[in-house]
């Protein structure tokens, strides 16, 4: 009697190929999620997992606010002077006082010492000048389409003529605190605009190059290789010592803008025609051209996209440079001039050794800069391996 041999049944796999979820390294999504994922969408993925980034971007943001509202975060007119209040020291913000005082500051009376004949300025911990939040102060425009009084930090009563000084006076008895929020404004859309502007021409001459190539390319390689040769310190210097002395504000401002920009397009210029190089012979390039689009169609619906996150990134790190520039050209006297304001005016007043020896905090615009670039360099590193597909 034989027996019937059975084979064996091959296991199921416990789990298909097509219900396997297939992670990419770098992104918390799966594939199907980041098939139909738009670009933008990719790069938002990645930078979150920036964590330092992330955070730089948030501290960003918070120093764009003060530069869209410096007279919200002001205490007094940034212009204000008195020369009876000269190298006030900063009052700290205190908490939980007396006669259930949430926020204060200590008062501070001047004694002139009589050997020096200087005014010394102590603090006064027997009365206190109560801070209220959303307090009423001087007169501003938002925009300058509504007017309003209302300020971050104010003092109680405003008919008391109280003061106080969250990072002292300077030698004219101006506020130091107000003095760095406007600042805040100036200096950080010189960046910006410069920047702007910068990538205006370098997208435009660095794509003409790029895109046609021939005597056209030449030209332009020669002329960025010309700007890219010459010292930037005299350029800078020639430039600005040439503007005329009874120019305005405005004007100073427009022309710093220009020069910084005239000169940093020339690095972006570079790199967009090495892209436009290797894309003008793709076929979604080539196609776009046999179906009849024209040329700037060809080169601005269709190639710059490619790699506008690129061009992103470029940008904010390129923000930090001309903020840099501009300190610069301002701390010598060649840049900005009072009365404007910004952060290289602001450290004119720390130029010599005695305001800092009785003022020291006047260098802390110095500070801020050094933040402000610090972040803005990380928020661009992190936006550069966002978009870039092969980090």
């Amino acid at each position: 009697m034989s027996t019937a041999q059975t084979s064996p049944v091959p296991a199921e796999p416990e789990e298909t190929a097509a219900e396997a979820v297939v992670v990419i390294p770098g992104l918390d999504h799966d594939v199907e999620a980041i098939y139909v994922a738009p670009n933008w969408k990719l790069v938002w993925w990645r930078f979150k997992r920036h964590r330092l980034a992330l955070i730089s971007g948030i501290i960003v943001i918070f120093i764009a606010t003060i530069a869209l509202f410096p007279d919200f975060y002001s205490t007094l007119p940034p212009q204000e002077s008195d020369a009876v209040r000269s190298f006030v020291p900063p009052q700290r913000l205190r908490f939980f006082g007396k006669d259930s005082t949430f926020l204060y500051v200590y008062n501070v009376t001047g004694q002139r010492n009589p050997e020096t004949l200087m005014m010394e300025w102590v603090a006064d911990e027997t009365t206190i000048i109560p801070v209220k939040i959303l307090a009423q102060g001087y007169e501003y425009e938002i925009f300058g389409l509504i007017s309003t009084n209302i300020h971050l930090l104010g003092v109680e009563n405003l008919d008391s003529g109280e003061k106080f000084h969250l990072l002292g006076t300077d030698r004219l008895g101006r506020d130091q605190w107000s003095r760095l929020m406007a600042g805040t404004r100036v200096s950080l859309s010189i960046g910006l605009v410069a920047v702007i502007v910068s990538i205006i021409l370098g997208i435009l001459l660095g794509g003409i190059s790029g895109y046609f190539g021939g005597w056209i390319d030449m030209v332009i390689q020669r002329l960025i290789e010309l700007l890219q040769s010459l010292p930037p310190i005299p350029i800078w210097m020639a430039l600005t010592a040439a503007l005329p002395r009874d120019w305005s504000v405005e004007q100073t401002y427009f022309a710093i803008t220009i020069i910084l920009a005239l000169i940093g397009w020339t690095t972006l210029a570079r790199e967009v025609r090495g892209r436009f190089l290797s894309l003008r012979e793709e076929d979604f390039v080539v196609a776009a051209q046999l179906i009849g689009a024209s040329r700037p169609r060809v080169i601005f619906r269709h190639m710059v996209p490619t790699f506008s996150s690129h061009i992103i990134a470029a940008s904010t790190l390129a923000i930090p440079v001309m903020i840099i520039n501009e300190t610069f050209l301002s701390f010598l006297g060649l840049g900005l001039r009072p009365p404007a304001i910004s952060w290289g005016v602001l450290l004119q007043e720390a130029q010599n050794l005695q305001s800092i020896a009785l003022a020291p905090w006047l260098l802390l615009p110095g500070l801020a800069v050094i933040i402000t670039v610090l972040t803005l360099n990380i928020l661009g590193d992190g936006l550069r391996d966002a978009a870039d597909p092969y980090s």
